[in-house]
């Protein structure tokens, strides 16, 4: 990695747009996250410790198991931070095709970009493998493990249901409607291998995702979605959430017009950051339970 993790942490930011996105977002998941920023600060939220040697005790332990790179706390920060950038280069991607549905000179964009629903529809997916793996690299246990993964999702809590929240909310409900599980279900049934090793994203964390070629990869993926839907459904109908309601909401400080809409899913994937942000937090907080718990 090319900063500690007491840096990385030091640096995540007060304010912008993902953290104006996130806690819009509270309303999902009322007071479970907090935007806790600096590596001594989150020690002393997660132990409640003040006596200064103790926290140094703490950090020191926490930076060794992170540094070890036989655990898997660099490689699930860099999943997070990896499948965020390509987010970026995705809503870059759909923003064109938008601009070329409504331009009419601009309709060869069509050819050249990836239909949104699809693609956004692979994002989803792929992000959630993202969670299950780093989730798995961060327990030490095997990164083929959805059984593990999808027990634990009914004890996630903080930032990590934050991010899970975050994932329903902007990469499903805004971008892909009310029935986005549908949406995700059909896209993954009818993916081929090939078209699965022409997505960047794939590409970019092809190497940490369980199966020996790309058509076991793609059964893993929608393995993984599969087992994770029932949740997801549960998640938005015992919330009653909508994409009206979430639009409302982002309207507080997103301004756009109601014949804008299909942009917004594309503005938030190219101008936040929320699973690199969250995972960070998420990360540094495993470091420190642990360290405490070996002190």
């Amino acid at each position: 990695m090319s900063k500690p993790i007491y840096e990385l942490v030091n640096e995540l930011p007060t304010d912008n747009m993902t953290v104006k996105v996130l806690r819009t977002l509270d309303f999902v998941v009322p007071g479970e996250w907090d935007n806790v920023v600096g590596f001594e600060n989150t020690i002393r939220k997660v132990t409640g410790e003040t006596d200064e040697e103790m926290i140094q005790q703490i950090g020191d332990r926490a930076v060794h198991l992170f540094n070890d790179k036989s655990q898997g706390y660099q490689r699930a920060l860099w999943l997070y931070q990896t499948v965020d950038r390509s987010d970026s280069a995705l809503g870059a991607a759909a923003l064109a095709n938008k601009i070329g549905e409504k331009v009419s000179f601009l309709g060869f964009l069509n050819n050249i970009t990836p239909n949104p629903d699809k693609a956004q529809s692979l994002d989803l997916s792929l992000k959630l493998v993202v969670e299950l793996v780093a989730f798995c690299q961060i327990n030490g246990i095997p990164g083929d493990s959805i059984g593990d993964f999808v027990a634990s999702l009914g004890e996630y809590s903080g930032e990590s249901l934050m991010r899970m929240a975050a994932l329903v909310c902007l990469d499903g409900l805004i971008p892909l409607g009310p029935d986005f599980i549908l949406k995700v279900q059909s896209s993954l049934n009818n993916l081929s291998p090939k078209e699965l090793d022409n997505n960047g994203t794939f590409g970019n964390i092809k190497k940490l995702i369980p199966g020996n070629d790309t058509s076991s990869q793609l059964d893993f993926i929608g393995n993984s979605f599969d087992s994770v839907k029932g949740w997801m459904s549960g998640f938005v109908s015992d919330r009653d959430l909508t994409p009206q309601q979430l639009f409302k909401k982002l309207g507080s400080f997103i301004e756009y017009s109601e014949d804008k809409l299909d942009y917004l899913a594309a503005f938030l994937d190219m101008s936040t950051n929320y699973y690199e942000h969250t995972g960070t937090q998420t990360l540094a907080r495993r470091l420190i339970e642990r360290a405490v718990a070996e002190i």
